[in-house]
């Protein structure tokens, strides 16, 4: 790990999570799924404290897609309006064919999520075979992407393992992970859990954060900080910023996960900060 044992980073990557594949437009309005509306959100999240940004696109009709055309798009806008790490989703919408989601990298992103292993989601199943999993970690090699590790399950910790012996160190040579927690049918968003998860980890990875769904959230979010984690939050994971108070813009997820941040006197990092703590390489028109 990138910190002594026992000791925290000195600050705290957020990423936002904006959109997501599961929530549909009709039913949260405020969801963010016009390329104008990612880029509003993207400005305002980066004032709020966040460094990376996680994308998901939509179409015309809102709903999830992997268009070539519209993730290069997608990319670029937001490439240009802000300094944030650009992130593209490669899970898609779980119904979204393997071979699809290995076109993602060609829209040119700073990073990319590489989900480490199948699992139960919700009454779907999210499909992500070892072969999988090993042509698009060698794809992100060549084309000098930095993939985030994404866990749903204490078994994924290990397949990261196994990724990691077979196809060695991600470009950048940094090994960033996010334990998603809370999906129904993966594992509990629990400290518990997380803390299990924690010592499962492999020596290389250098830095870590958590998600967690739903009513997970501020109890994961609480927990990661605790622990030395980076955090990850926004409306795909969680549509309820209180009890009778549903979110209505990603930025109010960011701000109270920078004001926690900063609680435990771990203020959130900058976009610069966090390029160099991912090994991002610099895409951005100078």
């Amino acid at each position: 790990m990138t910190t002594a044992p026992g000791r925290s980073p000195a600050r705290t990557l957020i990423t936002v999570a904006p959109t997501g594949a599961e929530t549909a437009k009709a039913d949260v309005p405020t969801l963010p799924t016009t390329p104008e509306e990612l880029v509003e959100t993207a400005v305002a999240c980066e004032a709020a404290g966040a460094a990376l940004i996680h994308i998901h696109v939509r179409d015309s009709d809102h709903r999830p897609t992997l268009d070539p055309v519209l993730l290069k798009e997608a990319v670029v806008a937001v490439r240009e309006a802000t300094d944030l790490v650009v992130q593209l989703s490669t899970g898609g919408a779980v119904t979204d064919p393997l071979e699809q989601r290995l076109t993602v990298l060609d829209a040119d992103p700073d990073s990319c999520s590489l989900t480490c292993g199948t699992t139960n989601f919700g009454d779907d199943v999210f499909l992500n075979p070892w072969g999988f999993m090993v042509d698009l970690y060698r794809q992100a090699q060549e084309c000098e992407v930095v993939p985030e590790f994404e866990l749903f399950e204490l078994g994924h910790v290990h397949a990261l393992r196994r990724l990691i012996d077979e196809c060695g160190l991600p470009y950048g040579d940094k090994v960033h992970v996010d334990f998603v927690m809370g999906v129904p049918g993966a594992m509990p968003g629990t400290p518990q859990t997380l803390l299990a998860a924690l010592a499962l980890l492999p020596a290389e990875v250098t830095s870590w954060s958590a998600t967690g769904i739903g009513r997970t959230h501020l109890p994961i979010a609480a927990a990661a900080l605790s622990a030395g984690g980076h955090l990850r939050v926004g409306m795909e994971d969680n549509l309820v910023f209180a009890k009778g108070q549903p979110v209505t813009h990603n930025k109010e997820l960011v701000s109270r996960a920078a004001e926690l941040a900063t609680i435990m006197q771990r203020p959130p990092m900058s976009t610069e900060e966090a390029r160099e703590l991912l090994g991002v390489k610099e895409r951005r028109a100078r």
